[in-house]
């Protein structure tokens, strides 16, 4: 039976970070119950950069906002007194930069000892590379992963299709890491200070590849493996209407049953055969091209043939497996209407149909959090004549 209440039910979180690896963190955090209250700057005669509505959406659905100029004395300060009651503070800022702003974790330790820190950086807060700027690319770059990827015309690697860094390298890792540090601060009762660097998460990601490469001295890259394109059982083929279908039958047992489906048994005994892989793509090629791509998918993919429809991104809400596990939710604004986007994975929790609350970009709950953290209307009204709070 699902739990009553979220899993993160109680968890209250600061999160400075605006988009990247930490922005994933809080959304994921959110999702699973905490209370996530995204901190950003006010904005100035010359205009702050506003999220789209999409993002704000997606990005900061079921959050609360305050904005604050963490530059000025009183914002600081505000910042800290909203820190004593909080589990955990996010922040993406280059290394060094909280420390001068004076919001790191020693200062917010002084004020709250059980506070669970996490910075997450490119590449982490020390070492020779910790204060190189970098995006997604760079990281997947430096970590391996575009040399294991398909080849452009050009030769050089292809793009990812997805910001794999900073969602599973960056994003994911900072909340196990989170998770991680809060079981071990309900036994010891002690903070801990988390430094999530996306590069090393890579790493993580990639440790097939590089593991194999320690061990054997081998070079993993495009072809060389199963998982790379070395064999045809593991590819994407066009069928007759131009879409795609992808097959990954890996297991002998799978790739017989699609043979034997696709009226190719000769190659059933081959699967690994190096020396008649072109041949076995040659006709898997021909034989794909003879029908329509969800027709293939009606005919294989219950099959135990390991065969999936490459969807186009337009495609991907409409499909009857993903709705009928409600994969998709709502968000609404009161003053921006409702928007349909992919919901909370909630793994073992009960799933609720009813839209979550978002904020309009220019919407915040500033006063309201500013008061929970002891600040009388005099003094808002002082802060936001200052404009140190908007």
């Amino acid at each position: 039976m699902a739990p009553s209440l979220p899993a993160l039910d109680g968890v209250v979180v600061l999160d400075f970070s605006t988009v990247g690896p930490a922005a994933r963190c809080a959304r994921i955090l959110a999702d699973y119950g905490a209370r996530v209250v995204k901190v950003g700057a006010p904005p100035r005669k010359a205009g702050v950069q506003i999220e789209p509505h999409w993002w704000a959406y997606s990005g900061h659905r079921g959050m609360q906002r305050v904005r604050l100029d963490l530059k000025a004395d009183d914002g600081r300060e505000a910042l800290l007194r909203m820190a004593e009651g909080a589990d955990v503070v996010l922040e993406s800022f280059r290394p060094g930069v909280v420390d001068r702003l004076g919001i790191g974790y020693e200062a917010v330790r002084a004020r709250n000892p059980r506070i669970v820190y996490c910075a997450t950086s490119g590449y982490g807060q020390d070492g020779p590379a910790s204060q190189w700027a970098g995006h997604d690319l760079n990281y997947l770059a430096l970590g391996g992963y575009l040399a294991c990827s398909g080849r452009r015309e050009d030769g050089g690697p292809a793009l990812p299709g997805a910001t794999i860094a900073d969602a599973a390298a960056g994003g994911m890792q900072a909340v196990i890491a989170i998770l991680a540090a809060l079981v071990r601060r309900g036994t010891t009762g002690e903070g801990a200070y988390l430094d999530v660097s996306v590069a090393e998460g890579v790493l993580s990601l990639m440790s097939l590849a590089i593991d194999e490469h320690l061990a054997t001295g081998v070079e993993p890259g495009p072809g060389h493996g199963t998982l790379t394109g070395r064999y045809a059982f593991y590819d994407v083929y066009a069928a007759r209407d131009g879409r795609w279908l992808s097959v990954a039958a890996i297991e002998p047992r799978f790739w017989q049953n699609l043979c034997k489906a696709l009226g190719l048994a000769q190659w059933a005994d081959h699967q690994t055969d190096d020396a008649v892989q072109d041949e076995i793509r040659a006709d898997l090629r021909r034989v794909f091209a003879e029908r329509d791509r969800d027709d293939w998918v009606a005919a294989l993919a219950a099959a135990d043939t390991c065969v999936a429809p490459v969807y186009e991104v337009s495609e991907v809400s409409g499909d009857a497996h993903l709705n009928a596990r409600e994969a998709f939710g709502e968000a609404r604004s009161p003053s921006e209407g409702s928007v349909r986007q992919v919901g909370a994975v909630l793994a073992g929790m009960a799933r609720t149909t009813a839209p979550v609350p978002v904020r309009a970009p220019a919407e915040t709950d500033t006063d309201v959090l500013l008061a929970a953290a002891g600040y009388a209307g005099a003094e808002i009204a002082r802060l936001r004549e200052a404009g140190v709070v908007a």
